[in-house]
């Protein structure tokens, strides 16, 4: 039985992954800092090496065995005093190092797509970098570039439930995110095939304005959108690092990036994101009433 080490098992796509190659028939082994909270989680590793991805000597041991290692390892949120360079570029490069120096013959990694293009922004720029340092290792190795997940998309979501979804420009410009389930899939069939670079997306492609009404759409509410000017999101770019901690202004930057450019990647997957959204809308609808029940109990 073949090994694969998952790093980011405990995050979103993570588990999706660690739950694919399971049902694959492989030994997955899962990178977590705390292995109890991970069994109680009940992620479906065989085994679990506790350590630090940030810090190479917890790292020791953990490639005896292994086959291949797929990592999603990265932050959306800076925290602990890390930021993207210590996280998405070195806490990677640390795992491929150690990768390299136990002769693991294949390396996989989730990136995201257009980091290229956005070399201003951390987020990507960190990723971008690692993913130059993968291409260029003597390791077999594909890089994986989602469009965005479907997981992404609740701040759509979240404004359409407020009442008015904000979009800068004319809401013209593409995406098509993908499940986590679905894209696991594709990561899987890439590794397989020995594919070296993957621009992933989900099977529909959406304008802005598109996703916004189809979010509207989920609560069952006529759909208010306003188009603001792009100068905005521009400006917004350039003074958000001045004036938010970079806890807020880190994601926000990877944000307002992506919307001013078409995220579009081929489509793949089944899963549907207006049947995601439907899901989601009534489970927040059952969730506070669940809460006034318990309350009048």
């Amino acid at each position: 039985m073949k090994t694969v080490l998952v790093a980011g098992a405990t995050g979103y796509l993570g588990r999706h992954i660690v739950e694919k190659y399971a049902a694959n028939g492989w030994h997955v082994r899962a990178l977590v800092r705390n292995a109890a909270k991970a069994r109680a989680a009940n992620l479906p590793a065989h085994d679990f090496f506790e350590g630090e991805a940030t810090d190479p000597d917890s790292l020791k041991g953990i490639m005896q065995g292994v086959d291949l290692v797929v990592s999603s390892l990265g932050i959306t949120r800076q925290r602990d005093g890390l930021g993207y360079w210590d996280v998405d570029y070195q806490a990677n490069l640390n795992l491929l190092t150690e990768a390299l120096a136990n002769g693991v013959p294949q390396f996989a990694y989730v990136h995201v797509l257009n980091a290229d293009k956005m070399p201003n922004v951390p987020l990507a720029a960190a990723k971008q970098a690692f993913a130059e340092r993968l291409s260029a290792a003597p390791i077999r190795s594909t890089i994986i570039a989602p469009s965005g997940f479907f997981s992404d998309m609740g701040d759509f979501l979240a404004m359409a439930r407020a009442g008015r979804v904000w979009l800068f420009g004319n809401g013209t410009l593409r995406l098509n995110p993908i499940d986590g389930a679905d894209l696991a899939s594709e990561i899987a069939a890439a590794i397989a095939e020995n594919r070296e670079f993957v621009p992933v997306g989900g099977p529909d492609i959406f304008t802005q304005t598109e996703l916004a009404e189809a979010a509207f759409a989920a609560l069952g509410r006529p759909a208010r959108i306003t188009h603001l000017p792009d100068w905005i999101r521009g400006a917004a770019i350039k003074l958000l690092p001045w004036v938010t901690p970079a806890h807020i202004h880190g994601p926000a930057l990877f944000f307002l990036s992506a919307l001013g450019q078409d995220m579009t990647a081929p489509p793949r997957g089944t899963k549907r994101l207006a049947a995601h959204f439907d899901e989601r809308a009534c489970k927040d609808q059952e969730a506070p009433a669940a809460e006034q029940t318990a309350s009048t109990a």
